[in-house]
């Protein structure tokens, strides 16, 4: 099955309002803004810094960049024509932001034009992740900065246990929705092999147990496309849901994706 993101334009009006939702939740839980946060901070943003964020989705980050101390100009690049739309309304208070479409293997943008280019859960989407830090390299400026956070999918869980149902339903969404599940642990060998230098990886974690907000959307995609593909018929779709949320009021729910940001040089 095709990663849901990289097929996104192909998708009906209402999967795609549901996806930018999705994106939307995710930006807005607090272990999600701290790791985002503690992934600027390794980024030394020299004075009025232009900044590139490369498939931006709805801005949820391109909206924090624009306030980031050092930061001059923000440009949002994402291959949706629904999300940069959504992007531009959700961000039509500030001035320094604007948002463009665009493949980030090809994009069409100025060499040597951006003092940072960031990619935020976007290179574990593209088939081609060399192609796009190429991309990258070419539009930054000598000493500029590359800025990478994904997350290690294949760490994806909520099992309390061996053959926990709910697992099933994880692994059925992270194969619909990411192309590269292993893409942070190549991120040192990809900025290298690109041409950037003194690449730094550092982990981050998320947990959930009670809210989960974000890891419950994750449960809810993986029951539908259990039902969409025939694997589960509809009562049992509801009754993953069901579990989901009865191990959340009862104290036994447990959600984790291990995280990981890069920040590289570019000579």
């Amino acid at each position: 099955m095709a990663d849901v993101w990289a097929v996104f334009n192909e998708l009906d009006d209402e999967a795609q309002a549901r996806l930018a939702t999705v994106l939307e939740t995710r930006g807005a839980t607090g272990q999600q803004r701290a790791m985002r946060r503690a992934f600027l901070e390794s980024v030394a943003f020299p004075p009025a810094a232009r900044v590139l964020e490369v498939g931006c989705g709805t801005g949820v980050l391109t909206r924090v960049l624009a306030g980031w101390r050092g930061v001059g100009e923000v440009v949002g690049v994402d291959l949706a024509p629904a999300l940069v739309a959504r992007a531009r309304q959700l961000a039509a208070g500030l001035s320094n932001v604007r948002f463009e479409e665009g493949d980030a293997r090809a994009l069409r943008l100025d060499d040597d034009s951006f003092d940072v280019v960031v990619f935020d859960s976007t290179l574990s989407h593209v088939s081609g992740p060399e192609r796009a830090l190429d991309e990258a390299f070419r539009v930054m400026r000598a000493d500029g900065w590359l800025a990478v956070f994904d997350g290690d999918y294949a760490t994806a869980t909520v099992a309390l246990g061996p053959d926990d149902p709910l697992q099933t339903c994880v692994d059925a969404m992270m194969k619909a929705s990411v192309t590269d599940r292993h893409v942070v642990r190549r991120l040192v060998s990809l900025a290298l092999g690109a041409g950037f230098r003194s690449p730094v990886l550092r982990s981050h974690g998320l947990a959930e147990t009670e809210p989960a907000d974000y890891m419950l959307t994750v449960v809810d995609r993986g029951a539908d496309l259990l039902g969409s593909t025939g694997s589960a018929g509809p009562d049992l779709v509801e009754a993953l849901k069901h579990e989901a949320r009865q191990r959340v009021a009862g104290g036994r729910f447990f959600g984790h994706i291990a995280y990981g940001s890069l920040a590289a040089r570019k000579p």
